[in-house]
Parts: C-alpha cells; sequence; structure tokens
C-alpha cells in the first residue's frame, strides 16, 4: 500500500509540511484501527496537476526526504502466488467453441492447473478432465 496526499499545491501555504503532517497522523490512525502497521507504508505527498513528486523529485518538496511515488510503486514487492495451496480458480466466463467445446475462463487464484488434472467445479460437483491450458 502506498499512501499519496495530493493536491500539495493547495495547502496554504503551497506544499505545507505540517499540512502533511497532520494528513499523515490522521490516516495513521485510521490504518491502525483497521489492521495495517503505519511504519510499513509510505506517505508520498505529490501535486497530480503539477506533477511534483511523481516520477522526479521535486524542488517545492525539498523537506521530503522519502521516494517519489514512481519509486514507491517500484519498491512494492509482488505477493508470491500461493502455488503450494488447492487449485482455486473463479469462472468469469463459459465459452462453447464449435469443433473445441466449452471452455471455462477464469484465474487462478491458489495452485497450479495443467493438462491432464482432473477437476472438480463447486457447487454442482461436475468433474472433468483439462485438456488445454492458454
Amino acid at each position: 500500500m502506498i499512501c499519496c496526499c495530493n493536491k500539495m499545491d493547495a495547502t496554504t501555504p503551497k506544499y505545507s509540511k505540517s499540512r502533511y503532517d497532520e494528513i499523515v497522523k490522521e490516516v495513521s490512525s485510521y490504518l491502525k484501527k483497521v489492521g495495517y502497521n503505519p511504519d510499513k507504508i509510505p506517505f508520498v505527498p505529490i501535486s497530480g496537476f503539477e506533477g511534483d513528486n511523481m516520477i522526479e523529485r521535486s524542488t517545492n518538496l525539498d523537506w521530503y526526504k522519502g521516494p517519489t511515488l514512481l519509486e514507491a510503486l517500484d519498491l512494492i514487492q509482488e505477493p508470491k502466488r500461493p502455488s503450494d495451496k488447492p487449485l482455486r480458480l473463479p469462472l468469469q466466463d463459459v465459452y462453447k467453441i464449435g469443433g473445441i467445446g466449452t471452455v471455462p475462463v477464469g484465474r487462478v487464484e491458489t495452485g497450479i492447473i495443467k493438462p491432464g488434472m482432473v477437476v472438480t467445479f463447486a457447487p454442482t460437483g461436475l468433474t472433468t478432465e483439462v485438456k488445454s491450458v492458454e
């Protein structure tokens, strides 16, 4: 998670560190209540309108020493896909294609799927063999 404090160009005075600190304090308090650790969340002051601190560090925010928004995005670690868990694949759609058959479409949330596997669809209990994965 990244918290961006936008519209820093619209504070009084412009790019106010005290306003930023006030926002960080309020949002941190809320994040703690809902189970997050605010110490692990970057709070990035930006101005989307002016482009301040979005891609490049801004001289308007020289009091801020943390990452720009782009740097904060680059620092986020991709979560490990839980391939060691049972297969869970919510279906998004089902296509009936002539000459091929019924093609269920979805995204693997946990586990793995490969040709030859026998899968069971809930809640119907319908069982079938996976012919191919694309």
